[in-house]
């Protein structure tokens, strides 16, 4: 076994070795080149799905979105003047529902153009799959806000 003490460190090398390494797995992310089931049996990918609500092709199809795929929700939530934070602890499967369909959504760019200028509470209807779901939270937030 090798001496630790005797090792010698080359930190210049080490430097550009874990910005490679950094740099691959950002690609990897960026491409879908994630295995996220990879250690499961595809009795536990179907178990999980089944857990969530969803088919396992839907949940792979999820997975490989990569772990921000949803956070357009949170935003247009905030937008809707609703707490994505207390949502989540009062009605989970609603939360989820949200996010899945975020996840899913072919109309990111607009959603996040509405988002950045401040207009998304006013057009989330013209593009967003989760307006009617939003429609019932925000109806609720102020049912409750009023009792």
């Amino acid at each position: 076994m090798p001496n630790r003490e005797a090792q010698q460190h080359f930190p210049m090398v080490e430097s550009v070795l874990n910005s490679i390494a950094d740099w691959v797995t950002r690609y990897r992310d960026a491409v879908g080149h994630t295995n996220e089931f990879g250690q499961c049996s595809p009795d536990e990918v179907r178990q999980i799905a089944k857990d969530l609500g969803v088919p396992p092709g839907e949940l792979r199809d999820i997975a490989s979105k990569g772990p921000h795929a949803a956070d357009l929700v949170q935003k247009m939530l905030v937008a809707l003047r609703v707490d994505p934070k207390a949502l989540e602890k009062s009605d989970p499967v609603t939360m989820r529902d949200l996010q899945r369909l975020c996840i899913q959504c072919s109309d990111k760019k607009r959603c996040q153009s509405e988002l950045a200028k401040g207009t998304a509470a006013d057009h989330y209807h013209e593009f967003c799959p989760n307006a009617l779901t939003l429609d019932a939270v925000f109806r609720q937030k102020n049912q409750t806000a009023k009792h």
